[in-house]
């Protein structure tokens, strides 16, 4: 093995088995499960509102598996591993509570959502309805920005990660990712993305419980972790952290995770709030599930950071002075820890060649399951924010499902290419996933006051996007003038991260909260209630297919059995128009101010206090005094952490694998039911 290099333990082959068979696997058995809904169950794939939105009655625990799936990118794995390794045992619950506080605090925006904007497909379309144009385009610009960035990281990571693995050419890995994704993604649509999130979150959890297991049971390096405590002792005597106590990998009195935790908050919100594809799972939801999915799959995804990023950040540090680490004599390089190599070296030197199965696989699993939630999410903003509101508003919903299949073909086309080019640039995981924060920081508040705050007015709205420019400023100037020179490295050191990141989206909520106190609406959501949901049209013509489309009024979640069915004139309520519709509602609705205290349906309460009191214990309670004392873990506290994120595995294990089987058990009966009389030749 060369001295410091990461040598592929897998021959190229098996990068190409796992990428184009994996893909075609996939794509079979979406094949065969749309035909087993269609013919067994009463909704299809092929019809609008099914693949763009599930005809939202998908349960919880598919829900909550799905929420995993989408927010475990390659960066989830690669980065958790990363911060772990850089700042020791406090960068995974960091990492963890970052990206969990956005997810949970989001079960209270999704229920806002079911209640003002039930009929819509896309953020944007709320966005559009409430504040026009102007507002539309802007939104429209951060949400395929984001995507684009998220996408990006998603394929550098995986990409990388594959290549080192195997040996296989990272142009070839980044250009054939996606290919097996476009293809389940358009025979399945929005509901085959949830039925691959289970498969793909299940085969995650699996190779998490191998890891961890074999870390601290059965590894001839490790095996417990009271053994893996006194490499870590070692390994601080050696390679001090700079900023923690005492340059210990064992306290949570860290500097530099404190700044990490800052930055990867904005990021965090951000890359939740502007991602359709969050959006999305909560409109294709079930109302009467949608806050729990959201709780449930915050403290699911919790778990994957602080399980596998914890275990393999530190084994990987403490293991790197061992002739089995892939780079010994050498620690790992600036360019192989930005790449994320931290939790494959951590893999192949616990397991060997077995260890780079399992990466391989788990990191595919990651890429693809969040990469399909991009492609439909992007698809559907194409659809319904490009083609139909600013192309052919009276276009079909037979043809609305066309452009959404060719959006999908499109953009997982476009990434590949965009990330081919990003390599060829020298441009990483890492600094695309700093920068992102602070590009796309300035409009997090502006897109949730929009669906829970009447005052909000398009002014602020359009007025926040300062913000952006603002933190790129900040971003530039700090990494002039505190580290002397601007390049790519420091760009992502954490000061210049940290003050770009917090510029923007501190400067885009100031702007829009006081020009909206300044000159505020009186906004009553009259016009995002009466978002259409566009019904199959059969063979109906263009020009007559808008007249077969269904305007359904959404109702309150406390009151479904009083939904109306009824015909709008789109012109009778335009874009930013807060003039009721002329149509019979529910009183609850004719009210001028819907989001007052005393009018939120149970549910919303109950999600702002259980999100309120999560955020509190994961984010105060647990990790302030700890990072505030010089409190460096004992032998038996050190063991006592690593089991409470075993035991939070598998209970994240029950809810992803368990609780979604236990809820279809109707659907999979009927289907079970109806392939057996097929079978057997009965009716």
């Amino acid at each position: 093995m060369a001295n410091g290099e990461f040598d592929a333990y897998l021959p190229q082959s098996s990068g190409y088995a796992i990428i184009l068979g994996g893909g075609s696997g996939f794509a079979l058995f979406m094949l065969l499960l749309s035909w087993l809904q269609a013919k067994f169950t009463d909704t299809s794939p092929f019809e609008n509102e099914e693949f763009s939105s599930a005809s939202r009655s998908v349960k919880p625990g598919l829900v909550c598996s799905g929420i995993v799936s989408a927010w475990t990118w390659s960066a989830t794995l690669m980065v958790s591993s990363l911060v772990v390794y850089q700042f020791g045992i406090s960068g995974g619950w960091w990492y963890g509570v970052c990206g969990t506080v956005s997810i949970i605090f989001f079960s209270v925006i999704a229920s806002a959502v079911k209640r003002n904007a039930n009929g819509a497909r896309t953020f944007l379309e709320i966005v559009r309805a409430r504040f026009g144009t102007p507002a539309h385009l802007m939104f429209l610009f951060y949400a395929i920005f984001t995507s684009l960035m998220v996408s990006a990281i998603l394929l550098l990571g995986g990409s990388a990660s594959i290549s080192a693995l195997t040996g296989m050419d990272i142009r070839a890995a980044t250009m054939l990712l996606p290919v097996g994704v476009i293809a389940f993604v358009i025979v399945g649509g929005l509901r085959s993305t949830f039925v691959s999130d289970y498969a793909h979150t299940t085969i995650v959890f699996v190779i998490i419980w191998l890891f961890v297991y074999t870390a601290f049971g059965t590894s001839d390096l490790i095996g417990s972790p009271s053994a893996l405590y006194d490499l870590l002792v070692k390994a601080g005597e050696i390679d001090p952290v700079p900023g923690n106590w005492q340059g210990s990998y064992l306290t949570f009195h860290s500097k530099s995770g404190f700044i990490y935790a800052a930055i990867s908050f904005v990021l965090g919100t951000a890359t939740v709030f502007l991602d359709q594809s969050y959006w999305q799972r909560a409109i294709a939801s079930n109302p009467r599930g949608t806050t729990k999915a959201y709780v449930w799959g915050g403290l699911s995804w919790f778990s994957v950071p602080l399980a596998f990023g914890t275990t393999m950040g530190l084994c990987a540090r403490a293991l790197q002075t061992n002739p089995a680490f892939p780079t010994y004599p050498q620690p790992l390089s600036a360019d192989q820890q930005g790449a994320g190599l931290v939790a494959p070296a951590a893999a192949v030197t616990l397991l060997g060649r077995s260890g780079a199965i399992a990466m391989l696989i788990i990191t595919y699993m990651a890429v693809t399951s969040a990469a399909s939630a991009q492609l439909i999410s992007v698809s559907s903003i194409f659809t319904y924010d490009v083609y139909r509101t600013y192309w052919r508003p009276k276009a079909s919903a037979r043809e609305l499902l066309r452009v959404a299949h060719a959006g999908v073909a499109v953009w997982g086309i476009w990434i590949s290419v965009w990330c081919v080019i990003l390599n060829a640039g020298n441009v990483n995981m890492n600094f695309v996933y700093y920068f992102c924060g602070t590009v796309i920081g300035a409009p997090v508040i502006p897109i949730m006051l929009v669906v829970l705050w009447p005052k909000l007015s398009n002014a602020a709205v359009l007025a926040s996007s300062g913000g952006t420019f603002l933190g790129l400023m900040a971003w530039l100037i700090v990494c002039r003038y505190f580290y002397g020179a601007i390049n790519t490295t420091l760009l992502v050191d954490n000061y210049s991260s940290l003050a770009g990141s917090l510029t923007s989206m501190g400067s885009g909520a100031i702007i829009a909260v006081v020009v909206s106190l300044i000159k505020p609406d009186n906004y009553d959501f009259h016009a995002t209630r009466a978002i259409k949901l566009i019904q199959k049209s059969d063979d109906v013509s263009d020009e007559e297919s808008i007249d077969a489309q269904v305007v359904v009024v959404a109702a309150s979640p406390s009151d479904d059995k009083k939904d109306a069915d009824v015909s709008i004139d789109e012109k009778a309520t335009p874009p930013g128009s807060s003039v009721a519709p002329s149509v019979e509602q529910h009183d609850a609705y004719a009210n001028p101010h819907p989001n007052d205290w005393d009018l939120l349906p149970a549910d919303a309460k109950r999600a702002f206090w259980q999100s309120t009191a999560i955020i509190v214990i994961i984010a105060v309670l647990v990790p302030i005094p700890l990072g505030s004392s010089t409190y460096i873990f004992s032998p038996g506290f050190f063991t006592a952490y690593i089991v409470v994120a075993m035991v939070w595995s598998f209970f994240a294990g029950f809810c992803c694998i368990i609780l979604p089987i236990w809820e279809s058990r109707d659907a999979l009966k009927r289907i079970s039911s109806g392939l057996f009389r097929m079978i057997t030749g009965r009716n």
